[in-house]
C-alpha cells in the first residue's frame, strides 16, 4: 500500500471541441493578447517562445494568464476534464496549473495552453497492469475502504509516492523478542 498523488495534464489548442476548452482558449488568448505589451511594446516579438528569450519576466505570462481562466476552472467543481474511474466516475483534482506553451500575436492557431490538475492524496491499494486501484484519502489503518479503479493513460502521471510501513502487529512484537 502507498499514498500518492496524480497530476492529469489536458492540453488545450484550435483543436478543442467542448465548450469548457473552447472558453479557456479564447479567454487565455485575449490575455495574452493583453498582458504580452508589457515586454513587447513595439511588438517587435511575435511569438511567446521568442518573447522569452528577449525577457526573461515573461514567463509571469503563465502566472496572469491563469487568472483569465480561473472562473471556467471554478465551475468545474473540482472534476478533472476527461479523466473518470472505470465506472465512468470524475477523477477530483485539489489544485490546477495554468501553463502557457506558445502563442503568437499575429495567429491564434499557434495558441496552446495546459491545465495540470493534481489530486489530494490517494491510498494506492494494489495495482493491476495497468489499473490503479485507490480510495481517497490515507486509509492505511480502516480494515474496509471504499475504492475506484483508474487506468494509466496518456497525460496520467504519479506525482508523489510514499510507501505506507504498517505498524507491526502486537503478536509480531513478541516473535522479535
Amino acid at each position: 500500500m502507498a499514498l500518492i498523488k496524480l497530476a492529469y495534464k489536458q492540453i488545450i489548442d484550435m483543436a478543442a471541441q467542448g465548450s469548457f476548452e473552447q472558453a479557456v482558449l479564447m479567454a487565455s488568448y485575449q490575455e495574452f493578447l493583453l498582458k504580452m505589451q508589457t515586454y513587447n511594446p513595439g511588438r517587435k516579438f511575435k511569438t511567446f517562445t521568442a518573447l522569452k528569450a528577449h525577457d526573461g519576466r515573461a514567463n509571469s505570462l503563465h502566472y496572469k494568464l491563469g487568472f483569465s481562466v480561473g472562473h471556467f476552472i471554478q465551475k468545474l467543481d473540482n472534476k478533472i476534464p476527461g479523466l473518470t474511474d472505470n465506472l465512468g466516475k470524475p477523477v477530483l483534482f485539489e489544485m490546477p496549473e495554468f501553463e502557457l506553451l506558445e502563442s503568437s500575436i499575429d495567429d491564434i492557431s499557434a495558441h496552446r495552453i495546459a491545465i495540470t490538475y493534481n489530486t489530494g492524496t490517494l491510498t494506492l491499494v494494489n495495482q493491476l497492469a495497468d489499473f490503479m486501484i485507490l480510495a481517497e484519502g490515507d486509509v492505511s489503518e480502516k480494515i474496509v475502504v471504499d475504492t475506484f479503479v483508474l487506468k494509466m493513460q496518456p497525460g496520467l502521471s504519479i506525482t508523489s509516492y510514499q510507501l505506507h510501513q504498517p505498524e507491526p502487529l502486537f503478536e509480531d512484537l513478541f516473535k522479535q523478542a
